[in-house]
């Protein structure tokens, strides 16, 4: 893959050796709900509201929150941590995530009108998010509460020696995939699926949350066909990365190499024939129209 000597994204939130997997900024307004922003707004309109939020704004400054950020929108505060040195190798994983980042918000931006670059960060062991805690065991999520992309860079060598899926591509293939979340985030799909829960069977849920991720599939594959058609990022078996990437985290594969049973209502993510499938039609096809996976007729 052809992507030493581009550009970083300066979206990027280095917290790698953290013990605490906290920001040096902190959780900012990012970690406060949209209802309770809404509550704060409504009240500077008052005089007796205008006072209860001057305290909370004083409370934000003095914990190390900068009050300008809530009123100017800028809750993604990006910090770069300074002290701490990783290996070569790990150093080289970062600036190649940092380059991925950028390159999908030149391509989203182009693509989607009034897009939201989400921001990266990149952590060791355990982190916190707008989304609650997690660990390095969790892999890489998307927390749309904060429309941050968390990784710990150690999964991608999780990726070639347990799952079988080396390669630079295929390490681009899950990052363009996160970014397929932030897209669902930010145009009300994951809403719309989020709202099911309770409503529904947890079978019948879990139907839903594999169209999800098959069409985060199918929007990395989108971001693979652009991608090498304005910056011929791909070397000859880079597609075949991705594939294989795609068919080492199939939920039939999964269940398969832990030993269990293949349970198919208990998929959350898709087969790896259905995410291999989604992810192609992304790439051939460049066209984010075909991506419906939750009015196809077979996934």
């Amino acid at each position: 893959m052809k992507w030493k000597g581009r550009s970083k994204s300066s979206n990027v939130d280095d917290r790698r050796g953290m013990s605490s997997g906290r920001s040096n900024s902190g959780g900012g307004l990012g970690s406060l709900s949209p209802m309770i922003i809404g509550l704060l707004l409504k009240l500077i309109t008052t005089k007796k509201g205008l006072i209860i939020a001057a305290i909370v704004f004083g409370v934000m400054y003095f914990t190390g929150n900068n009050p300008l950020n809530f009123l100017t929108g800028n809750t993604n505060q990006v910090t770069n941590n300074t002290n701490y040195k990783g290996s070569a190798k790990e150093n080289e994983l970062a600036d190649f995530s940092s380059v991925i980042l950028k390159n999908t918000e030149e391509i989203w931006n182009g693509l989607l009108s009034n897009y939201r670059e989400p921001t990266l960060v990149l952590f060791t062991n355990s982190v916190s998010s707008a989304c609650g805690s997690a660990s390095s065991s969790t892999g890489p999520f998307y927390c749309p509460a904060d429309e941050k992309l968390y990784i710990d860079l150690s999964f991608f060598q999780e990726m070639e020696t347990r799952l079988n899926a080396p390669g630079d591509f295929a390490q681009a293939y899950v990052i363009a995939h996160e970014v397929g979340h932030h897209i669902q985030n930010i145009t009300g799909i994951s809403d719309k699926v989020q709202r099911m829960r309770g409503k529904v069977s947890q079978t019948e849920y879990n139907k839903y949350s594999v169209k999800l991720e098959l069409q985060a599939d199918f929007l990395a594959g989108v971001w693979a066909h652009h991608s090498q058609k304005m910056n011929q990022i791909m070397d000859k078996g880079d597609l075949q990365e991705a594939l294989n990437a795609a068919f080492a985290i199939g939920d039939d594969r999964l269940q398969k190499q832990s030993g269990g049973r293949v349970v198919p209502d208990s998929f959350t993510h898709g087969t790896s024939a259905q995410r291999m499938r989604w992810f192609t039609k992304g790439f051939e096809t460049g066209d984010v129209n075909q991506g419906d996976t939750f009015t196809a007729s077979s996934l």
